[in-house]
């Protein structure tokens, strides 16, 4: 049964459909999907955007940070991810150390997103240091996503997950990134980790629509992680998370019915199992009481 909500025929969402979202003042909606069945099921709930994300290095392969995960690792997930979407946009995160380096091999790379798993968008972070690079990939075709404020590839250097902003000239630099990631013609940017005020104003600044994730309600957007979303966590949630529902406790207590079950036996019951067809059973029998009788 399909969750898609009752209406209108749903419109794929494309690039040129997420700007037309802000210019009407029409919030977009991201949630993160790394697999077939929940990049399906977020599709068919009317989400705007699936996004892999790089948080997948913690959520689905327990890695520390985002930093170890490959671009080949990212690539499996977002090809699965591709065939459990039909309507909404579907955006590849690019890892640490896939375009840092060398423009040509960042163009490279994120070809491959798009060639080999089916991504319509990659999304990159960083600001004004990013812009020249992100515009080198947009006239190579591929769509762009910005990421500024609290960027997790950059933990080392920001010493920790920490709200970015806070200070007059901190503010001054995230205006500065914003506004040259909407020169360089990004198709949406991700604002992280930054007070409410400031993301309002960058926002109200730039043309392209802002996805925020700890950034208040004024963005065009809003993302969080499906695992966060469902508290399929094993840590203390951030400020700005909120729980739709306990997949946690969901998993866990079938789990341990299905425990339960198998230990008294209670599972699988005869309604359950499969069973021969009358003559083959009575063959069988017959089959069985000539053995015995051999044995007596």
């Amino acid at each position: 049964m399909s969750l898609t909500p009752i209406g209108e025929p749903r419109q794929k969402i494309t690039v040129a459909s997420l700007k037309e979202k802000k210019h009407r003042h029409e919030p977009i909606t991201c949630l993160t999907a790394y697999d077939y069945a929940s990049a399906r099921l977020v599709d068919e709930a009317g989400i705007d955007i699936v996004l892999v994300g790089d948080s997948l290095a913690q959520t689905m392969l327990g890695y520390e940070n985002t930093l170890s995960v490959t671009v080949d690792e990212m690539l499996h997930h977002t090809r699965a991810a591709r065939r459990g979407i039909k309507h909404a946009l579907l955006m590849g995160d690019m890892p640490f150390g896939s375009y840092q380096a060398d423009a040509a091999d960042a163009i490279r790379n994120a070809a491959r997103f798009v060639k080999e798993a089916g991504a319509e968008m990659v999304k990159i972070e960083g600001g004004e240091k990013r812009a020249d690079l992100i515009r080198r990939i947009i006239d190579a075709e591929i769509p762009v996503a910005g990421h500024i404020g609290l960027t997790p590839q950059s933990v080392n250097v920001m010493g920790g997950y920490k709200v970015q902003g806070k200070s007059l000239a901190d503010i001054e630099q995230l205006m500065r990134d914003a506004v040259a990631l909407d020169r360089a013609g990004v198709a949406c940017m991700v604002l992280e980790g930054i007070p409410r005020e400031v993301a309002a104003l960058i926002t109200a600044e730039v043309s392209a629509p802002t996805i925020g994730i700890g950034a208040g309600p004024e963005c065009d957007g809003q993302v969080l992680v499906f695992h966060d979303l469902l508290n399929l966590i094993f840590h203390a949630p951030a400020k700005f998370v909120r729980h739709y529902g306990d997949g946690a406790a969901l998993i866990t207590h079938a789990a341990q019915a299905f425990r339960a079950d198998v230990s008294s036996r209670q599972y699988p019951a005869d309604a359950e199992s499969y069973h021969l067809a009358k003559e083959t059973r009575e063959a069988l029998d017959t089959v069985l009481e000539r053995k015995r009788t051999l044995r007596r």
